[in-house]
């Protein structure tokens, strides 16, 4: 049955579970009475709403609140155990994997430490991220004894821009790790062993870690913020909508510096050959640093921090304080175009690099960026740090198959094989109907 405004029964009926399912979710646990005003729904569609998600078990009871007059009402939640997600960060130093149930609480983690390639530089073999993508989440599943058939998707975010085909699924484009149209997507289908009708979703890492900070971080309540991402290179994510995905900005490659040094995209003057975590080491060294021998980059740049900032009294070394003042000007002078092109309420900093140099140093940043920005959109933006960690990347990873999962009313995807249009499951109850 189709209605006049195209939109058929089944589309009602999805919109109307979607909207009970995400209420639950940011704000449950709820009552029946509560949800209707909260959803916009009449008594009627959410006790049939309800009575399908909780048949489902999608929605389980979670203890009663008094009401006046009458009998206790019932809460509800989202049931926990009822899906699970992987989420994958492919960073530049390493492949992490976690596995989450529905309220994305982590229940395994594994980890592959990535090296640059044969070729040198900061070129990673696709072979190898496969096969660590592969082994990670074969690991999870194995340690949580989760059959695969329980997975709502798996979500990847990746340093790069993602395409989507119809040929290969997703396609990325990593110029700075020597990534060319890698049908990412097709390889992880052919290579990892799980059930054809399982998701992936493969987005921009900075776009994941904005969609993290969002829902569960430093973002929740912004009408807007842009998140961004500073790790050995920069990126960012600007969002426009609490829950909806925001979008990826190659941020990193906004030239700060007309024939300026040369970036690892192969341009001049990039911001991330000023401000990311290898340029800003590399930038240490030809002023006298003397990063850690052998040093892994976390560990080289926690030493140039240390050394900028030392504590119990000791001298601050004159070439790592120099360093770490031009680069917060660089990035002031980077905070500063985001606030002038998109006006954001917030401007939010995760990734490893930037909760390693912490709030001093984004004060400095700050700084900057108001004396550069335009002023009323300077004062009306809060920065700050984002709230969850080094994992937010994963966090938002994870994200991407359970908004997809909402958006379908809770009903499971067939994806069947890469460039098909997918089906959208239909539940028992349906089934038995026909």
């Amino acid at each position: 049955m189709t209605r006049s405004n195209g939109r058929t029964v089944r589309d009602l009926r999805r919109e109307n579970r979607t909207a009970v399912l995400r209420r639950l979710y940011f704000d449950g646990p709820m009552s029946r009475f509560a949800l209707g005003p909260a959803t916009g729904l009449s008594s009627g569609s959410i006790s049939n709403v309800v009575a399908e998600l909780v048949a489902e078990g999608l929605v389980e009871e979670a203890g009663s609140v008094d009401s006046a007059g009458g009998r206790p009402r019932i809460l509800l939640r989202v049931a926990p155990a009822s899906g699970r997600m992987i989420g994958v960060d492919v960073g530049e130093t390493r492949v992490r994997v976690e596995l989450f149930d529905l309220t994305l609480t982590e229940l395994a983690r594994a980890e592959r430490p990535l090296a640059p390639s044969a070729e040198g530089g900061e070129r990673y073999e696709v072979g190898v991220v496969v096969d660590h993508i592969r082994d990670g989440i074969a690991e999870v599943l194995r340690t949580a004894e989760v059959p695969a058939e329980r997975l709502l998707g798996v979500g990847i975010g990746v340093p790069g821009i993602v395409e989507r085909t119809d040929a290969d699924g997703a396609v990325v484009h990593g110029q700075t790790i020597g990534w060319d149209a890698v049908p990412l997507e097709r390889l992880l289908r052919e290579a990892v062993d799980l059930p054809p009708e399982v998701p992936y979703r493969i987005d921009n890492g900075a776009k994941t870690l904005g969609q993290a900070e969002m829902w569960f971080g430093a973002g929740r309540g912004a009408s807007s913020a842009v998140v961004v991402l500073f790790g050995s290179g920069v990126g960012a994510c600007v969002t426009t909508d609490p829950i909806g995905p925001g979008r990826a900005l190659e941020w990193g490659h906004l030239k700060v510096s007309v024939r300026g040094r040369r970036c690892r995209c192969g341009a001049q003057g990039c911001l991330e050959a000023y401000a990311g975590a290898e340029a800003l080491l590399a930038r240490w060294r030809e002023a006298g640093g003397r990063p850690p021998a052998g040093a892994d980059e976390e560990t080289a740049l926690a030493a140039l921090v240390a050394a900028a900032y030392p504590g119990d009294g000791a001298t601050a070394d004159p070439a790592a304080v120099a360093v770490l003042e031009e680069t917060a000007e660089y990035l002031g002078a980077g905070f500063a175009d985001l606030v002038n092109l998109f006006q954001p309420e917030r401007i939010l900093v995760g990734g490893w690099a930037g909760l390693l140099l912490g709030t001093r140093f984004l004060a400095a940043v700050e700084e900057h960026a108001r004396a550069y920005a335009l002023a009323y959109p300077a004062a009306r933006v809060t920065m700050g740090m984002g709230l969850l960690g080094p994992e937010a990347v994963t966090v938002g990873a994870a994200i991407l198959p359970l908004a997809d999962f909402f958006a379908r009313g809770g009903r499971r995807e067939e994806s069947g094989p890469v460039g098909e249009a997918p089906a959208w499951a239909e539940t028992v109850r349906e089934r038995a109907a026909r």
